[in-house]
């Protein structure tokens, strides 16, 4: 198998399959974020336990990018502290702008897959949305945050698409 079939295939199972899709019931943190250039929109909660993430999950729709990404990111910051999980959000932005070192870039494991987006512009905004969003939320150390008018902190209509 060629290496970027493979690429394309963990992509895609990671958009189609995602292992963090869902909801927190009384999440840490929670925050939507939204890509109006393409549609893309997530909701992203984060539970902590004495300063690790214990869960992360998103909720929402997307194009394949947006949603694989953001669930690889889920994937590393489980388990993580608030510090590493904004350090490794950093190394991402630094690959998705080419300027990450490889040694950086093999700390995003999976995510790494996505260093090629660089050259794909109007993409870019769809691979660091999660990442982005993740980065408001800890910066910001709120509780809850949605840029949706019809939204409440209990009735968003991101959480209405969870199953739950």
């Amino acid at each position: 198998m060629e290496l970027k079939q493979l690429y394309a295939e963990i992509i895609n199972e990671h958009n189609l399959n995602p292992s963090h899709r869902g909801q927190i019931k009384n999440p840490s943190m929670e925050l939507r974020g939204v890509n109006p250039s393409c549609g893309d929109n997530i909701f992203l909660q984060i539970e902590f336990e004495d300063d690790k993430v214990k869960d992360a999950v998103f909720n929402g729709s997307g194009c394949a990018i947006s949603q694989a990404s953001v669930d690889m990111m889920c994937d590393l910051i489980i388990g993580q502290k608030k510090s590493e999980a904004l350090r490794l959000s950093k190394i991402f932005n630094s690959m998705i702008q080419g300027t990450a070192s490889e040694e950086e870039i093999e700390s995003l494991d999976e995510a790494s897959l996505l260093k090629d987006i660089a050259h794909m512009p109007a993409r870019v905004k769809c691979a660091v949305l999660g990442w982005k969003t993740m980065e408001e939320m800890l910066l910001s150390d709120k509780k809850t945050s949605c840029a949706s008018e019809s939204c409440d902190g209990k009735n968003c209509p991101l959480r209405k698409n969870s199953g739950e």
